[in-house]
């Protein structure tokens, strides 16, 4: 019971802890060394950088697309009861989700080789993520009961939820290929901390009429969920060691994985850029400190039938513990400390981008800006940017997308802005914004979504921000 109520205390903290899975602000900001973690193929002017440990990198979403905080609990003069009856109950559906994502990043840097067209990143970050779909049946069973429900079948697949803490470890390399070909990768090493997974569920409750009593009841389940490193965490909060469990679990005490980053860029010419990345293909292998939970079988039920004339010698019997015994060895609880495995929630980008206006950068003849790794090639740095940009992860119930339309504009090598529109399933509203200030070597950014709801965030069914501190040297010539 504990260990249920340690995984239900922490799917709280994510959903209510705000990252963003999508980083529309953050992917082709070029002028940030973060830009690197969203495709490892950018292109990139910088001969080193150095993150600030703890505030390089520090970003959060929180989103529930089916229901707000203020549809639930607005001061409106509802009975909340009726509120959460009509609102979520009977309002939401199975596709609905309750998510959050958190990264904070501990070490980041990077470095040009000798070889000017090869620049090397490395670092470590914690990674908390959660999806809870809604589960509308087994709402709708604990709100109504199934009573009066005769021949409704009750879907035991709405219980779909994943969520784990993660450290990360990354090494990464950025080549350029030529004037207008980027790539790039990036390999990772995780550690597990804490995972808990319940997303391949199916069956069904029904109630039917039953021939020997008013109604048969049938269970039909085949359910599971696995967790990881929750066991010590219960001991550890015993022992007052919490801190010290999670960071052995950190460092690579708990369960392990591997992971890569892919991303390129391509130039179609001097004011067009077509780029993608694919993040996190990779998987953890949880074999330390696991726990499983089955329920797997059908059994049918019309209740406790008791023949009175045959059994009157034997009233005494416990007929409700035959009855439980009886729906048991048709319908096991199984429990078991096997391994298992968890892919990561991987994350395609796309974007296609129109630089355009006068060119701004250094003195030179052609008004632009020589890279570092470009062997003496410009490449032209203008000061309007606009497009477009894609992106999908993969969820339990199938991918979900989000496209977003920007516009950037940048004041020499200073500052930068950026403002975005994103349309996905959290909102059709979303307005973003980033800033981007280069105080000599000191590189400040910070970034927020969905500026509308600010207002009353309460109401919002999505919010998310990103902020870091970085040293960079540029290098240019």
């Amino acid at each position: 019971m504990r260990r249920i109520l340690s995984i239900f205390v922490f799917t709280v903290l994510l959903c209510n802890f705000l990252e963003g899975q999508n980083k529309q602000i953050l992917y082709d900001f070029n002028e940030i060394p973060q830009s690197l973690m969203v495709n490892p193929g950018v292109e990139s002017d910088f001969k080193w950088y150095s993150g600030i440990p703890m505030i390089s990198g520090v970003s959060a979403y929180a989103g529930s697309n089916g229901v707000s905080v203020n549809d639930i609990f607005a001061e409106d003069g509802l009975d909340i009861n009726d509120k959460v009856r009509d609102r979520m109950v009977y309002g939401m559906g199975r596709r609905d989700e309750f998510s959050g994502n958190v990264q904070l990043e501990l070490v980041n840097i990077g470095f040009r080789s000798g070889n000017p067209n090869l620049f090397y990143s490395g670092g470590a970050y914690l990674e908390l993520d959660n999806i809870t779909y809604w589960p509308r049946d087994y709402a709708r069973l604990v709100f109504d009961g199934n009573a009066d429900q005769l021949n409704r079948r009750f879907d035991l697949g709405d219980l779909k939820t994943r969520g784990s803490l993660v450290a990360v470890y990354h090494l990464g390399v950025n080549k350029k290929v030529n004037k207008n070909l980027t790539i790039g990768a990036r390999g990772k090493l995780y550690s597990g901390i804490v995972d808990y997974n319940s997303t391949r569920n199916s069956g069904y409750l029904v109630n039917t009429e039953g021939q020997n009593n008013i109604l048969n009841t049938t269970l039909s389940a085949d359910l599971s969920w696995s967790t990881s490193g929750f066991g010590q965490l219960d001991e550890a909060s015993d022992n007052g060691t919490t801190g010290n469990t999670i960071m052995k679990r950190a460092l690579f005490g708990g369960d392990l994985g591997l992971g890569m980053d892919l991303g390129f860029s391509y130039r179609l010419n001097d004011q067009t850029v077509f780029t993608a990345s694919v993040l996190d293909l990779g998987f953890i292998y949880h074999s330390g400190d696991t726990y499983n939970y089955s329920l797997s079988g059908t059994a049918s039920s019309e209740g406790i039938q008791i023949n009175v004339l045959r059994e009157l010698s034997n009233l005494n019997r416990d007929y409700w513990q035959d009855l439980v015994d009886e729906i048991e060895e048709l319908v096991p609880f199984e429990e078991s400390n096997s391994a298992y495995l968890t892919f990561r929630p991987t994350k395609v980008n796309a974007s296609l981008r129109y630089d355009f206006g006068k060119p701004t950068g250094s003195s030179e003849d052609c008004d632009c800006t020589i890279q570092v790794s470009g062997s003496n090639e410009p490449r032209m740095a203008f000061r309007n940017s606009v497009g477009g940009h894609l992106f999908l992860i993969n969820r339990p119930r199938g991918p979900q997308a989000a496209i977003t339309g920007f516009y950037m504009r940048r004041f020499g090598n200073v500052l930068a802005l950026k403002a975005t529109y994103t349309a996905d399933k959290f909102s059709y509203t979303n307005l973003g914004f980033g800033i981007n200030l280069q105080a000599g070597p000191i590189n400040l950014y910070a970034m927020a979504d969905n500026l509308l709801s600010y207002g009353n965030i309460a109401a919002s069914n999505y919010a998310s921000f990103q902020l870091g501190l970085n040293i960079i040297s540029w290098g240019r010539k």
